[in-house]
């Protein structure tokens, strides 16, 4: 017989096993651009009454892929950054990741209506993981000694705003955001990466948005 115990203990692992499902079917669907709640309960093999029980709105889901991205995809980023040589070139290498992988889930900077507070509360709890690179930069005089690590969230909702546009090349992410990072300490500004004639600029980028 069945204990009480042993129904409660399998109704939590097939909740967590529904939640694992949803936030990779949320990245899959996000991924293709055309997202809808019911696509990715269809694509996680689940009702869209279980995907409302987990994640009541668009939001919540958007909040659980970032930190799917954080965990899995950008966090070894910065545990390998820990004995960078060069910490800003590191901070740069980090936030153009991040760019990149938010580009890659082409839906989900639109499929929130608040995408920009969602993703500065996400990146809050991260950037407890970068103050001692964020010192480590200071220490070495690579960036100003008045920024803080609660200050990088913003920072970098503020360039997802802007080069994670669709239609935003590689090289108009990289050349920008080392713009950016260069605002962090203009005594020690480096080179901006070359930009291709061909690859358009942020104004056809947001062209795109504005037509969809």
């Amino acid at each position: 017989m069945v204990s009480t115990r042993d129904r409660a203990a399998r109704r939590r692992v097939d909740a967590r096993s529904s939640v694992e499902r949803i936030i990779v079917a949320g990245r899959t669907v996000l991924g293709e651009g055309e997202a809808s709640l019911e696509r990715i309960a269809a694509e996680a093999g689940v009702g869209i009454a279980t995907l409302y029980r987990h994640f009541p709105n668009r939001e919540a889901v958007v909040r659980a892929v970032l930190e799917d991205i954080l965990e899995t995809d950008l966090l070894p980023l910065v545990e390998r950054a820990a004995d960078a040589d060069h910490t800003r070139r590191a901070l740069q290498d980090i936030a153009t990741r991040l760019l990149d992988l938010i580009t890659e889930e082409r839906g989900l900077v639109t499929f929130a209506g608040n995408f920009a507070d969602v993703a500065v509360d996400v990146l809050q709890r991260f950037s407890a993981s970068l103050r001692p690179l964020l010192a480590r930069a200071q220490e070495a005089g690579e960036i100003r000694s008045d920024l803080t690590a609660e200050d990088i969230p913003h920072f970098l909702v503020m360039a997802v705003a802007g080069l994670a546009l669709p239609g935003t090349t590689p090289s108009l992410r990289a050349r920008y955001i080392a713009l950016l990072f260069d605002s962090l300490n203009p005594a020690d500004a480096t080179a901006l990466p070359p930009l291709s004639a061909e690859e358009g600029d942020l104004r056809t980028a947001i062209g795109n948005v504005t037509r969809t």
